[in-house]
């Protein structure tokens, strides 16, 4: 693939225009049809991997490998129904698995129709008309089609490039540099090099002609013919999907849960295995007990209840108007403890207002306002839609007539340089003097001064010496503590040039004055900040604006600022370092956007769950880096394409309420684990002591694992249930100290509960006689899968105060009971070695499960008096 684009690279512009049989003109829409048809629609990965990698996910779920491996295990010792019922369960629990992961795949496609990324095209209505530029979803940009590109456009596809104008991208979703790379079409022509025989394949990345799919445009302007799209681009052959982090706090979680309970199991089959075979001397009866043990330790449910509860949770959070891209973010939101921000479009609004002109010296000046605003107007007329600029978009609300001049030539503003220029030339009709050219700048004040050598006062131009220089920047710093940001602008004649211009045409201009800006307040900013805060969640701003405007906007949130770090001090900072500075009253101020996604990396290194919320083409990498990326739905597209929620109406105050949603998920995923593996854990035990006890083998694995099953598709029903408040006060992951601990302590009521029940039916008389093995393990299953659907209901909550559970709760509570009563009864009773209970049977199995009830609230009660908590 690199090949083929180097190849497109290194051909003239006309010669890839013929190869795709299209031309500058682009595509009339029969032909765009045709070819959607022919090559189909472009992909982001997501079905690429539903079609081909789900299945595989499936089959190598740790619990379906584990009932295979345990399936192989009973067809060796002969158990024909037992390995053909674990099989059977085995490919029931990936189907499963494979179905929700489907359904939640769909669901996620369909929230993510509500933020499409899109891409402008040129089309043409019929093949002679002219051509119209068109946004169409960028899945349905076709080989051929001529894409126009502009600052906050993600690349819908594999780009050669045709015409650019300070055009620059950011690679760093596919080779991780941090810094924009600079793309022109004027590149000399000519073929690449071909690489030597065993050589590294070409650098199409580092080609200024070459623009790849799901990079997205900093800055300047572009037109292209795109050259392969979908699973033909460079991402979509390779695989090499944008970057993501290696793990959320969801992901580790998961995986050390899983891979923890398969060691356990894996560890205790050689164990009981010798143990049995060495106090008994009979090895094949050690075996089946070994595999009981292992099918008990196993919750095979666990990918299944999971992803259950996550799609729930994101299916309530659309209904808040809250878009999950990503499943794991449910969980991640209720974990984030610390939530790093942007500034505008998080604590204020979107909108700036204007809120001074001002002179060198500090005096109003409505012609400032004026170049200002020219600058403005031609920026976006000569460079294309600047995505979510908000400053040239308050400049020009209520700009009034601008005529006089129109734009010639453009330098896009880019977050190096911090400036925007524009080449002007009078609007009039005679013949035009080569000096009559203005170049206009506006950006940061202290970028604006580093090309001025004049300042223009009132008693006329002045050099820009280092004490002039220090007494504007003075002047930026006291408007900024009021919390107006100043821009400042700067002219100079310049001749008409005979080439575009290039950012070393910025010299020598004279400062002509400033334009202040003040971000509106959310008014809901202050209200959501003190919500997080209970909550839990820290706050860091980390914005590029001024500190001193940083700092102010703070102030007004009600955010506490203990110290203000510069961008530049970042370099000299290692990550220990810069997790240490960044505390909960931090601000970073002035800062690049890769030094924004390294703040958050560096949190992340630290052990802290970290959210991000922005929505400026700048903050695209630190969204991609945190645990959860937020933004909203009016965010640049890069900010949305790198987000894994997107909030659809609403700022902070939303972002709260999807907190409270994603601990709630959390808090009833954490409900399940607990209750399987503490009831797991009790049948391993009263497995292992009844295999030394009792004159016949331990309950089967048959009817371990179908009692497994019962019980674990009844505690589905937790998807539903009411959380208790003080589940959600704090951020919470998976703490595997306090699983350990709370299986230890509660896990033995139900070992001592299987026990009582092995004694007492032990004295029922039928015991002894004929099918006295059956009505032994008859009766475990059934008192077992009674107390179970108790302990669903008494282990959910922390008991008195804690809410009522909800309706399926209660209702799949009762379901494993029913299935223990009725199983013996049925066709299958046969085949799971079940047979009816007689009448003497069941006094005892009453006594014994109202002793489990009374105990496991003993237990519940002294857990919360030693622990100050439940679940």
């Amino acid at each position: 693939m690199r090949a083929a684009l180097a190849g497109y690279a290194g051909e003239p512009a006309l010669a890839v225009l013929r190869r795709w049989d299209t031309s500058p003109r682009g595509l009339d829409e029969n032909e765009a049809q045709d070819r959607l048809l022919r090559f189909g629609e472009g992909a982001d990965g997501s079905a690429r991997d539903g079609g081909t990698r789900r299945p595989v996910r499936a089959a190598a779920a740790p619990f379906v490998v584990v009932l295979i491996c345990l399936g192989l295990v009973s067809a060796l010792v002969g158990d024909a129904r037992g390995t053909v019922l674990i099989c059977c369960l085995a490919v029931l629990s990936g189907a499963l698995r494979f179905r929700q992961e489907a359904r939640s795949d769909r669901a996620a496609a369909a929230l993510r129709t509500m933020a499409t990324t899109t891409a402008t095209v040129l089309r043409r209505a019929a093949p002679g008309a002219d051509p119209v530029p068109r946004e169409v979803p960028a899945e349905q940009v076709v080989p051929g089609d001529i894409v126009l590109l502009g600052p906050g456009d993600v690349v819908p596809a594999d780009l050669r490039l045709l015409s650019s104008s300070g055009l620059t991208v950011d690679q760093s979703a596919l080779t991780g540099e941090s810094l924009p790379a600079g793309k022109h079409a004027t590149w000399a022509e000519g073929p690449l090099p071909a690489p030597p025989a065993g050589g590294p394949e070409p650098d199409v990345f580092g080609h200024p002609r070459l623009c790849l799919t799901g990079t997205t445009v900093v800055a300047g302007t572009g037109t292209a013919v795109a050259v392969a799209t979908g699973t033909a681009t460079y991402v979509g052959a390779t695989g090499d999907l944008p970057a993501r982090p290696p793990e959320t706090a969801f992901d580790r979680g998961v995986r050390a849960v899983s891979w923890g309970l398969v060691a356990a199991m894996l560890t205790a089959l050689p164990l009981v295995l010798a143990a049995g075979g060495a106090l008994r001397g009979d090895w094949s009866r050690a075996l089946p007990t070994a595999v009981a043990v292992a099918v008990a330790v196993t919750p095979e449910m666990l990918p299944l209840v999971a992803t259950a509860l996550l799609v729930r949770g994101a299916a309530g959070l659309s209904r808040r108007q809250v878009i999950v891209k990503r499943l794991p973010a449910v969980h991640n939101l209720g974990a984030m403890d610390t939530l790093c921000v942007d500034k505008t479009g998080t604590l204020t609004e979107r909108h700036l207002r204007p809120a001074c002109h001002l002179d060198p010296d500090g005096g109003a000046d409505p012609g400032v306002l004026r170049w200002a605003r020219l600058n403005a107007l031609w920026s976006v007329e000569l460079s294309g839609s600047p995505d979510g600029d908000a400053v040239d978009e308050a400049l020009l609300r209520d700009a009034g007539d601008l005529a006089g001049f129109e734009g010639a030539d453009v330098i896009p503003f880019d977050f190096t340089r911090r400036r925007a220029t524009v080449l002007l030339r009078p609007d009039d009709p005679r013949p035009r003097s080569r000096a009559a050219h203005v170049l206009v700048t506006k950006g940061a004040v202290e970028d604006v001064l580093d090309v001025c050598v004049r300042v223009r006062t009132r008693d006329g131009e002045v050099a820009l010496d280092a004490a002039e220089r220090a007494r504007l920047l003075a002047m930026g710093d006291r408007w900024a503590a009021d919390g107006v940001r100043l821009l400042a602008v700067a002219t100079a004649r310049r001749a008409a040039p005979a080439r575009s211009l290039s950012p070393a045409d910025e010299r020598d201009l004279t400062l002509v004055g400033f334009v202040g800006f003040r971000d509106r307040p959310d008014p809901a900013a202050a209200a959501a900040v003190r919500a997080l805060a209970r909550r839990g969640v820290d706050l860091i701003m980390i914005t590029g604006d001024h500190p001193e405007v940083a700092r102010r906007v703070c102030r007004d949130a009600g955010l506490p600022v203990s110290r203000v770090v510069l961008g530049r001090d970042l370099a000299g900072l290692d990550d220990a370092e810069l997790a240490r500075l960044a505390g909960p009253a931090t601000v970073f101020a002035r800062v690049a956007p890769a030094q924004k996604a390294r703040v958050v990396r560096a949190l992340r290194r630290a052990g802290r769950t970290v959210g991000y919320l922005g929505d400026g083409v700048n903050d695209a990498p630190a969204l991609r880096a945190a645990d959860v990326g937020v933004t909203v739905a009016g965010a640049a597209g890069p900010a949305r394409a790198a987000a894994d929620v997107i909030l659809a109406r609403g700022g902070l105050g939303a972002l709260e309420q999807a907190v409270v949603a994603g601990r709630r998920t959390f808090a009833n995923t954490v409900k399940y684990i607990k209750i399987a593996l503490t009831s797991n854990v009790g049948n391993v035990a009263s497995i292992l002591a009844a295999a030394a006890t009792l004159p016949f083998p331990a309950m089967p694995p048959l009817q371990v694992l179908v009692r497994n099953v019962c019980f674990d598709l009844s505690q589905l029903a937790l998807v539903h249930d009411r959380v208790d408040e003080s589940q959600i006060l704090r951020p919470r992951t998976f703490d595997h100290l306090d699983l350990a601990r709370f299986v230890a302590c509660v896990g033995p009521v139900g070992a001592l509960f299987d026990l009582a029940v092995f004694g007492l039916l032990w004295r029922v008389p039928a015991a002894h006689g004929p099918g006295g093995q059956q009505l032994v393990h008859t009766g475990w299953f059934v008192a077992n899968l009674t107390a179970q659907g108790l302990a669903m209901l008494l282990l959910r909550s922390r008991g008195r105060g804690a809410p009522r559970a909800a309706w399926p709760v209660l209702a799949a509570a009762a379901a494993p009971a029913l299935c223990g009563l009725l199983l013996p009864f049925s066709p299958l009773a046969a085949t799971l070695d079940l047979r009816p209970l007689p009448l003497a049977a069941l006094p005892p199995l009453a006594v014994v499960v109202t002793g489990y009830l009374a105990a496991t609230i003993g237990v519940r009660a002294l857990y919360q008096r030693l622990f100050g908590r439940w679940l």
